[in-house]
């Protein structure tokens, strides 16, 4: 249990929560108050394993971290990424409509320009695309000046607007330099801002041609609309709306949660977070921060789908691929295209440097946003042969799948197309 007594400011809240996510802590459950400008927060926290925290030396980092004496501002950790120097790298947030093989003209686009994508994170959810990089020129050690930067940005405008019609908002199809805090960022930073460009770009509206022809719902899908629901409450004695969110239970949900609604400017005076038979049940009383409660139904709606677009835009159905292989300009681009050239739409990446090595992580689907076709993919095997890569048909951050479908070799059916990319992946275990 950690007990953290302060002065409250707009955002304290979701400071401590950042700490705590960045060190892999889950939170299982969790006491706030905030009122009469004074913090206190009680949290129940789990390491990555979700065993309680005996170590010395972690307990002392948090104290450390958070502030020893309980009322120092959070200090937020660097993340602890290989490359010590992302700072000194440009970094570039992308927002667009998403269709099949985007991302891997993105990362085509960047090769061409000879830039090295030393790491970079994407998201996508109701056919909106987010994504932030940190790049450099062909190496990790030569930066990318301003004049250069524009003339990236300006070929990444044109892919990432090739298909706007007209009458749509080019602003929400654009690449600028990243919204980031100054410095080493974290992790947290990193999906805080996801967050923010999602929502920037309405991720929480159906967009029409998927209300016209939605994709078959999946089991998994189905289970995880049965299971969530937001709602909202009026307390009228004490003027606040109190939002009530049940949820499967996965890591990161608080933060997912609590940074949706700070960045859509409403203030959590009190909370209780509690997780239970593997849900989450989360209820915050929250006011505008220009005091008022939520008095509209349509102000409402929006919270509600904005906070419902929070929780399901982290969840990644679908296989997870993940590569190793030795760094070099053009080598995501060869990733992602052989990717596309066999059906499969990255729909979640994750590429991280570390050493001489780019590790990726990738959720892919086919390009009509289903499950992968097992029975295509196992009758190509027998044709290419095999290759060591990690493959899992999962769904991020929920229960491990059952022993007989957790896992099968997807990489003999892209080996003879990626061994003429390099001839060093390895298994990641």
């Amino acid at each position: 249990m950690w007990q953290i007594d302060s002065v409250n400011k707009q955002g304290l809240l979701l400071e401590v929560v950042q700490v705590l996510t960045d060190m892999n802590l889950t939170i299982s459950k969790g006491f706030i108050s905030s009122d009469a400008g004074w913090f206190m927060d009680v949290f129940h926290v789990k390491d990555e394993r979700g065993n309680k925290i005996t170590d010395q030396r972690v307990i002392n980092y948090i104290q450390q971290a958070i502030g020893s004496n309980g009322l120092a501002t959070p200090k937020v950790k660097a993340r602890s990424s290989s490359v010590s120097h992302l700072s000194e790298l440009k970094a570039i947030e992308m927002t667009g409509k998403d269709r099949p093989g985007l991302f891997s003209e993105i990362s085509a686009a960047l090769a061409d320009l000879q830039c090295n994508i030393v790491e970079a994170h994407a998201w996508s959810h109701n056919a909106r695309l987010a994504c932030v990089a940190y790049i450099s020129d062909q190496s990790i050690d030569t930066p990318i000046d301003d004049q250069r930067l524009h003339a990236i940005e300006d070929h990444l405008n044109t892919v990432l607007r090739a298909t706007t019609t007209k009458g749509e908002n080019s602003n929400q199809q654009e690449a600028k330099p990243a919204g980031l805090p100054e410095g080493e960022g974290t992790m947290t930073n990193v999906e805080r801002r996801l967050h923010q460009l999602m929502l920037s770009v309405r991720d929480f509206d159906t967009p029409a041609e998927l209300v016209k022809s939605p994709r078959p719902i999946s089991e998994s899908d189905d289970e995880e609309r049965k299971g969530s629901s937001v709602s909202i409450e009026s307390c009228l004695e004490k003027g606040y709306s109190i939002v009530n969110i049940r949820s499967r239970d996965r890591r990161r949900l608080m933060f997912d949660t609590v940074c949706t609604l700070t960045d859509m400017q409403y203030v959590i005076f009190h909370a209780s977070v509690d997780s239970s038979g593997g849900y989450a049940y989360q209820e915050y009383f929250i006011r505008h921060v220009d005091g008022c409660a939520l008095n509209t139904e349509s102000e409402k709606d929006r919270v509600v789908k904005c906070l419902e677009a929070a929780i399901e835009r982290r969840v990644c159905e679908g296989v997870r691929l993940e590569l190793c292989a030795h760094n070099r300009v053009g080598l995501l681009s060869d990733i992602t295209r052989v990717l596309r050239e066999n059906g499969l739409a990255v729909v979640r990446a994750d590429i991280e440097t570390q050493g001489e090595n780019s590790v990726n992580a990738f959720y892919v689907r086919d390009t009509s946003g289903n499950n992968v076709d097992l029975d295509f993919l196992r009758s190509m095997k027998g044709e290419i042969g095999a290759i060591d890569l990690a493959v899992m048909e999962d769904t991020i951050n929920y229960q491990p799948t059952s022993p007989g479908r957790s896992k099968f070799s997807i990489g003999g059916i892209l080996r003879s197309q990626i061994e003429r990319i390099s001839h060093s992946f390895i298994a990641t275990r």
